[in-house]
């Protein structure tokens, strides 16, 4: 099942089972109950962020070769950090180059996790059964912030830093064990990879960050990225005004977002 967030034409903002990309039966109650939903059908306009998360969780290094790829140890244990929820952006939206940074700005593909109810101190068999689905993200990061700031808040947490769509598809359609992921810009394929690849799995992740902190209903969790960001590239390839940057998850769907300035931001 597809569940999005949406505005209609006429302005209204909704949350709906997909009954196809432009088309959806409006949920009746809670996203985190049982899932109820009209008959009524309501056009989309344009997507947004497929939950209103209370946290954003993500996991640095996640994956072997991105790690080689930096020049960066592969860390003992999940790397957490985390981005703050102003930072996200529907698909379709734009992000928008920091006027404090706009030069190194690079793309990450990654596989999200959203939580479904609440998890403390959940054993690893147990993980995924807190997961409500997945989605799409773009772990969007400032890398010269990322070098002199030492830690990683700023880098990955401007504003529009954190596209995350276009729908979530729910848990019990989609194993995230083995799923391709892409990134594309301008249409070129900069990473290719699968998430079987990850070092830490996604129900080690919901398990780990469970006994760290309590995880509410809505939590996001990115799960990292894999090679071919763009400050690893010979030249490297940074994201400027006017690009179109994609992330595609098999099983999912397909990220998209343009790039503009610092003049584009109110």
């Amino acid at each position: 099942m597809r569940i999005a967030r949406f505005v209609t034409p006429d302005g209204r903002t909704a949350t709906g089972r997909l009954v196809d990309d432009r088309t959806a039966e409006p949920l009746v109650g809670t996203l985190f109950g049982t899932l109820e939903f009209a008959a009524a059908r309501l056009p989309v306009a344009r997507f947004l962020p497929p939950v209103e998360p209370p946290n954003i969780f993500a996991i640095g290094r996640n994956y072997r070769a991105h790690a080689a790829e930096t020049g960066s140890a592969v860390p003992e244990r999940p790397m957490i950090f985390i981005k703050p929820t102003t930072a996200l952006l529907g698909d379709g939206g734009t992000i928008v180059l920091p006027a404090a940074a706009p030069d190194e700005v690079d793309y990450e593909a990654e596989l999200a996790v959203v939580i479904g109810r609440p998890a403390r101190r959940v054993p690893e068999d147990r993980a995924l059964d807190f997961v409500l689905g997945y989605t799409c993200a773009n772990d969007v990061s400032a890398r010269d912030c990322q070098r002199s700031d030492k830690q990683w808040a700023r880098a990955k947490g401007f504003d529009t830093f954190c596209p995350l769509g276009p729908w979530l598809v729910t848990a019990d359609a989609l194993d995230p064990a083995d799923l391709r992921i892409r990134s594309r810009l301008n249409g070129r394929v900069m990473q290719d990879a699968r998430t079987s690849a990850m070092l830490h799995s996604c129900r080690v992740l919901v398990s780990y960050l469970s006994h760290q902190f309590t995880l509410l209903p809505g939590t996001v969790i990115l799960t990292g990225t894999p090679e071919g960001v763009g400050m690893a590239r010979t030249p490297p390839v940074f994201l400027k005004a006017g690009d179109r940057i994609e992330v595609e998850i098999e099983g999912i769907g397909t990220l998209t977002n343009a790039v503009a300035g610092p003049a584009a931001a109110p």
